[in-house]
């Protein structure tokens, strides 16, 4: 069984005219930088992975995770977590609540501690009960990525995640996102503007568009 994720052949068309092909395999612990100009089809291209592309929008090819196609599965099954530029972080929620919400299974206690091991582990311990609106960007970001972690992913999807971030910031978060996905062994396929992004990366670039 092949492990990691493979983009099979995947083409995606925009009103009958071809927006990008790509075909790329990405192994466990590996980031695949995607980069292009806007309009290119970068986070298009992360939307199909996910299963969310839009109507305007046709696809062929396959999506295959860790050797099983989940082309035409649903959202929910896949197991491709997503990080974006916005933490997303639910208002209403404390940071405690907010990693649970990505938790299953478990007794309460067990949860809990999963929920302090993940915080202590991104430098936020203690933060538990903390309004996400006390927060700076950074802690935010931290957070969200610990969220999307603990939902188990078998592959994790950037989409300008750090963007949003100062320049000492944004590589200290780049740093511990990369850091966390190879620890799990995670595929990896970030899209960005920034050359920093994929130099930090160290694997493969594909550029999209002229």
């Amino acid at each position: 069984m092949d492990n990691g994720l493979h983009l099979k052949a995947v083409e995606i068309c925009r009103g009958g005219q071809p927006l990008l092909q790509i075909d790329a395999q990405v192994a466990p612990g590996e980031i695949l930088t995607v980069m292009g100009p806007s309009g290119s089809g970068k986070s298009t291209l992360l939307s199909f992975l996910t299963g969310h592309l839009a109507p305007a929008f046709a696809a062929t090819g396959q999506v295959v995770l860790d050797g099983s196609d989940v082309t035409a599965q649903p959202p929910e099954h896949r197991k491709i977590g997503i990080l974006f530029q916005d933490d997303l972080l639910f208002p209403h929620l404390s940071v405690g609540a907010n990693l649970a919400f990505g938790l299953r299974g478990g007794t309460k206690s067990e949860r809990q501690k999963t929920i302090e091991t993940a915080l202590s582990d991104v430098g936020l311990k203690g933060f538990e009960t903390r309004d996400p609106a006390t927060l700076s960007g950074g802690q935010k970001a931290r957070v969200a990525l610990m969220r999307v972690l603990l939902s188990d992913p078998k592959a994790l999807l950037l989409d300008e995640a750090f963007s949003g971030l100062d320049t000492d910031r944004r590589a200290q978060i780049r740093d511990l996102t990369f850091d966390h996905a190879r620890k799990k062994n995670l595929p990896v396929v970030m899209v960005t503007h920034d050359i920093d992004d994929a130099k930090a990366a160290g694997g493969r670039v594909i550029q999209l568009g002229p």
